[in-house]
């Protein structure tokens, strides 16, 4: 999902895309890293500000697989 970016009042002709938004609930951000970083979280954060979004659930895909 684009999220548009407003700062001062002016619409910045960037946009953020966040993986997936439940409407009126929940920020999901989905990563495939060997770890989460401090960075990752930061990015959560800015979705659920300029969504207005409380809530946020930030999912780490990574795993070894056994053979």
């Amino acid at each position: 999902m684009k999220v548009p970016v407003v700062y001062k009042g002016k619409m910045l002709d960037i946009d953020f895309r966040c993986d997936l938004f439940v409407k009126g609930g929940i920020v999901v951000e989905l990563k495939c890293v060997q770890e989460l970083i401090p960075v990752h979280e930061a990015q959560l954060l800015a979705y659920m500000k300029l969504l207005r979004c409380p809530k946020g659930i930030l999912i780490n895909f990574n795993c070894q697989v056994s053979k």
